[in-house]
């Protein structure tokens, strides 16, 4: 028997690619100089990854003051009689709320990730996608820099209540008129 047929099947890993952006990269700041981008990043199942500026607690950290010292987790998780894994996201920050497809999370929030999503807090925009493994072990993180806004290259919509709605006093939605008042 040659050593091929003895060894292990080698399972395929779940993968979460996250696509990042933040405007502030265009000027050549660092946001994201601590965040390791194109390489796969294989973790425990069982760990949960923290996002946010304190590297004494954070694994994935941004250098910015405007960031919460942590901003958000990833948990992974496996639904009952499924076995699917899955990503659930909560967000730790209690001075802002994030966004994943528009829905807002508050303080201690969480929410199942879909297998496409986008999240956002502050000016960061994250487009995460999940690509499913067979491994219950072990699981993948992957980083790629977004040369562009996410928001406007997938099309996604903006919040009513986003920063840019907050800071107009005047209206700039369209008015209505019937046909008749021309």
């Amino acid at each position: 028997m040659s050593c091929f047929e003895d060894a292990d099947t080698e399972e395929t890993l779940t993968c979460l690619q996250m696509t990042i952006y933040h405007p502030s990269q265009q000027q050549g700041a660092a946001v994201f100089q601590a965040i390791p981008l194109n390489n796969r990043k294989k973790l425990s199942s069982s760990e949960v990854i923290k996002f946010g500026r304190n590297p004494n607690i954070c694994q994935y950290t941004f250098q910015d003051k405007q960031v919460s010292r942590v901003q958000f987790s990833l948990q992974l998780f496996k639904e009952l009689d499924s076995s699917v894994l899955s990503f659930e996201i909560k967000n730790l920050s209690k001075r802002t709320s994030l966004l994943v497809d528009n829905r807002e999370l508050g303080y201690l929030n969480k929410v199942d990730l879909p297998y496409r999503c986008m999240v956002r807090f502050g000016d960061y925009q994250f487009l995460l996608e999940k690509q499913d493994g067979e491994s219950l072990e072990f699981f993948e993180t992957q980083f790629f820099l977004s040369p562009r806004s996410l928001v406007q290259e997938v099309n996604w919509p903006v919040p009513e209540f986003s920063r840019l709605s907050s800071c107009s006093t005047q209206s700039t939605s369209p008015i209505e008129i019937d046909e008749n008042e021309f």
